[in-house]
């Protein structure tokens, strides 16, 4: 608790200095950011791998290139994004002149997660610096090798008195919330997400979560059967082994159509990952015994583990699952009810396309929702009808890469929602959510398209 106090008191006297607040502060810690990462790719690499045993291809394309990325975006919008954004006044308030001036918020605290700790640990800090706050990064422990690094290098290129790193566990996370924050931003599950928030209220402290859920992947026959199997292999297994916040949580398709959709997803599996795919070097294992023996329980669960149609081998050793289909599984099995979080994908089938827009109705909001289709009709239909974070069509898991470029500027604005948010046109921005309706993907190439090609190992 002391410790976390002094943390606080320090960057707020940081803050109070008004160093961060110009731009010259905020363009050199960010170039500093990607000299961080430009000269320690192997070090982040490797961190990964002992993590969580990500591999190489993954580690750079799904962590490195997008904070590279970011922080590309970051430095060539900085100055617009300091800009004063000049407002129309109205007759009564005339000859006045009025305008919007971006200013940090103070100090925030970013909690991240174990799947991708390199990426959704620098992510937010690199929006921070931009907006110009002072920042404490909290490290996920169940990746301790990405925590350990983190710690060891913020420090080496950027400012330790605006820019903490402290790593820990449960102890350490709550001393940490017990502090006055002017913005935390967690990405995890549900569960700590409401602990968060909690600790926040005492405060009123703004908080942006970054959850999961269970994200349907749509696919009617229409669709390019070779295309669209591999797209949905490398969505799922291709994201960290299924343990990815977007990763494909579900496929719903006709009855009829299933049984080809199905032979074209075996066919790729065994392409992408061999016939013994609990040995294949391009899977990320499971992070930790704790989600092995979830994962396990959701397979032998008497009401699913008669329905398992390919895969389900594991290892307990290496803290492997092979992928695994799993047909019909009910809706109130548990693999229907909680986020899969990991290699294991059912496919439910059903008579006609409209009944999938119904099940996806019937559960929780997802982070992400994913439409298979060639029918134009049907894609409004599905973009009209399912509401999500965020929606791909004829792809999977690619529309992160958009986010991270749109909502890179995230701990920007003001402290409370004050009266003049909440007037006239304001009321409408408050009651709606803006979700990302993804660019159409092309039948003919994609990312996902190149995995397991010669093409990869050259971009590596």
């Amino acid at each position: 608790m002391a410790d976390a106090a002094r943390v606080v008191r320090k960057l707020r006297d940081t803050f109070s200095s008004g160093r961060t607040r110009s731009y010259e502060w905020r363009i050199a810690q960010l170039k500093q950011t990607m000299k961080l990462v430009d000269e320690n790719e192997n070090e982040i690499i490797e961190a990964l791998s002992q993590d969580i045993c990500k591999p190489p291809f993954e580690s750079f394309f799904a962590e490195i290139s997008l904070i590279k990325a970011s922080c590309k975006v970051a430095i060539k919008e900085l100055k617009s994004w300091m800009a004063p954004e000049k407002v129309s006044t109205t007759l009564t308030v005339f000859p006045s002149k009025a305008e919007i001036v971006p200013e940090p918020l103070g100090a925030a605290l970013i909690i991240s997660a174990w799947n991708y700790p390199f990426l959704l640990s620098m992510d937010p800090v690199i929006g921070a610096i931009a907006a110009g706050n002072v920042v404490v990064l909290k490290p996920s422990e169940v990746a301790p090798a990405t925590s350990s690094l983190l710690a060891s290098l913020i420090p080496q290129y950027l400012d330790d008195d605006a820019i903490r790193v402290v790593e820990g566990s449960v102890a350490e996370t709550t001393s940490l919330l017990e502090q006055k924050w002017d913005k935390i931003f967690y990405t995890g599950s549900a569960k700590i997400g409401r602990i968060v928030m909690a600790a926040a209220a005492k405060h009123l402290t703004p908080v942006t979560l970054e959850l999961g859920g269970k994200c349907p992947v749509i696919v009617d026959p229409t669709v390019d059967l070779e295309v669209t199997a591999r797209r949905i292999v490398a969505g799922k297994w291709g994201s960290n082994n299924g343990q990815a916040c977007i990763a494909p949580d579900y496929i719903i398709t006709l009855e009829s159509f299933a049984p080809k959709l199905i032979d074209a997803l075996k066919n790729t599996l065994e392409k992408f990952y061999g016939k013994d795919p609990v040995q294949s070097a391009d899977l990320s294992h499971i992070v930790n015994l704790s989600h092995f023996v979830r994962l396990t329980r959701l397979l032998d669960d008497p009401k699913v583990s008669d329905r398992v149609i390919y895969g389900g081998q594991r290892d307990e050793k290496q803290l492997m699952i092979a992928p695994t289909l799993v047909l019909d599984a009910p809706m109130d099995s548990l693999i229907m009810i909680e986020e899969i979080f990991g290699p294991l994908l059912p496919i439910i089938t059903v008579q006609k396309m409209e009944e999938a827009l119904e099940i996806v109705g019937s559960l929780s909001k997802p982070l992400a929702a994913y439409v298979f289709t060639k029918n134009k009709k049907f894609e409004r239909q599905v973009v009209a009808s399912v509401s999500a974070g965020g929606m791909l069509v004829n792809d999977t898991a690619l529309h992160v890469r958009f986010k991270l470029q749109i909502i890179i500027y995230p701990l920007e604005g003001l402290e409370k929602v004050g009266w003049d948010h909440t007037m006239e046109s304001s009321h409408l921005k408050l009651l709606v959510i803006k979700r990302l309706y993804s660019i159409e993907v092309s039948w003919e190439i994609s990312r996902q398209d190149i995995l397991h090609t010669p093409q990869e190992s050259k971009i590596l």
